[in-house]
């Protein structure tokens, strides 16, 4: 914000949205800054979009989920520390962290508000006169559709993208019949110890669209629940013309549980126990006898489908930011300055250079986009980076320029990952790994999931 504001606009709070791990971090910088923050959850609880892949195990240890500052703001409460070197699962990091943290800042926290809009107070996108002079106004609303305005000094936006999973559709946009088939269509890996979860898949044949380490635990769940309930069936939908580098690097994967996860898919795909569709680019959902079918844009047909999982990534929703002048990447709808330096073209979760607030800022000063959704649609986010941004954007909200340009994180060469993993065993030594990176994990084994022949027909 600008040193000339409005009277009184110093002492307005800081808005944090999102009471995520990201959120709630930027929160405990900002106290240690001597500022006041404001978080602003959609959710009832803390950490929403976590809980609801809270049956996913992450390839990061608890060493690197949780924030330096978070831990100086639990530690007198009584709060103890997980053990460094276990793999949470998704659950066990809101109940065991992420609550706790929440609870510490107490009645800062808001849940069931959902942020509707946000301004420069009296002025939509194209006001330039006396603009960065006034502060900004957030339009909120809760369960019962009571709206309020909230008057802040600046905006941390910690929203992530989990609510905006990408469509099936290969142009980015919902595929025809997507939408009028969404009872059958999910967007989320399942749980499939969830008995409802269970009964969808359990004997059916479902198919999981996506290349990524999410379509990978999909896939291997489904064949895991094979063993209890034969005919349960999974195909495996890639827009890619070939299977390439979707396991990974195996044993020389840069994060041993990845390679490990990618070494199980391959076993299970090669014994056939995973019928595969490649360069399969989907148009249209269609019903045929009460049964799913994906069309590909080339008339190719997937039929025969009782469920489709939708795993093709995430996008940001800015949507409430209409009037704030964002200065996105026009690719991947990051920041423009950190557009480059994630672009996934180019890194991986291990590459991408720390950054902080010099990187995450705007045309529209005191905005700053933090964790996942800084990232756009780029999809190799880190908890730890998350960290280090909003501490660098703390310390330039409270005008200490010097510690916000200077980097205070230092990533272990193998790199650390916050997505979902699948592991064999929580509990893994860290030593195994053969280095000191966060993602260690058991020896890779081939997976025994009794399939059967795979389905014919289709494609």
């Amino acid at each position: 914000m600008s040193e000339n504001s409005s009277p009184g606009a110093a002492a307005l709070p800081i808005a944090v949205v999102g009471a995520g791990p990201i959120g709630l971090a930027a929160a405990v910088h900002l106290l240690e800054r001597g500022l006041e923050p404001v978080v602003l959850e959609a959710g009832p609880s803390a950490a929403s979009s976590v809980r609801a892949w809270g049956h996913v195990r992450l390839f990061s240890a608890w060493s690197e989920l949780v924030d330096p500052a978070a831990a100086r703001l639990l530690e007198p409460t009584g709060w103890t520390r997980p053990e460094p070197k276990r793999y949470p699962t998704g659950a066990e990091w809101a109940e065991r962290y992420l609550q706790p943290l929440a609870d510490a800042l107490g009645e800062r926290v808001r849940y069931n508000t959902t942020v509707t809009g946000a301004a420069r107070r009296g002025r939509d996108r194209i006001v330039d006169s006396g603009r960065e002079d006034q502060p900004f106004t957030l339009h909120t609303s809760d369960v019962d559709g009571v709206q309020e305005r909230l008057q802040v000094r600046a905006i941390i936006d910690a929203t992530g993208t989990f609510t905006s999973p990408n469509p099936l559709g290969s142009d980015g946009l919902p595929a025809a019949g997507e939408h009028s088939h969404r009872d059958r269509i999910t967007y989320l890996a399942p749980d499939t110890a969830d008995p409802a979860v269970r009964t969808r898949h359990a004997g059916r044949r479902t198919a999981v669209v996506g290349s990524g380490h999410s379509a990978l635990t999909a896939l291997l769940s489904l064949a895991d629940l094979a063993t209890d309930a034969p005919g349960t069936r999974a195909v495996w939908v890639l827009r890619r013309g070939s299977i390439g580098n979707a396991f990974g690097g195996g044993e020389s994967d840069e994060l041993p549980a990845r390679g490990a996860l990618g070494l199980r898919a391959r076993a299970a795909v090669t014994a056939g126990h995973i019928e595969v569709v490649q360069g399969f680019r989907t148009e249209r959902v269609e019903d045929a006898d009460g049964r799913v079918v994906l069309v590909a844009d080339d008339g190719r047909r997937i039929e025969g489908l009782d469920h489709v999982i939708g795993l093709t990534g995430f996008r940001p929703d800015h949507s409430w930011q209409s009037e704030l002048r964002l200065t996105l990447d026009e690719r991947l709808q990051a920041p423009v300055r950190l557009a480059p330096l994630i672009d996934p073209n180019q890194h991986s979760c291990g590459t991408v250079y720390p950054h902080g607030a010099g990187e995450l800022g705007h045309h529209e000063e005191g905005v700053y986009l933090v964790g996942m959704k800084s990232y756009g649609r780029a999809p190799t986010f880190l908890a730890m980076t998350g960290y280090e941004q909003v501490r660098s954007v703390a310390a330039a909200l409270a005008g200490d320029h010097e510690a916000a340009a200077r980097v205070e994180l230092t990533l272990p060469d193998t790199g650390v990952c916050g997505g979902a993993g699948l592991f064999d065993d929580p509990d893994a030594d860290a030593a195994r790994s053969g280095g000191g990176g966060c993602c260690a994990a058991p020896a890779p084994a081939l997976l025994e999931i009794g399939l059967g022949a795979p389905a014919s027909g289709g494609c």
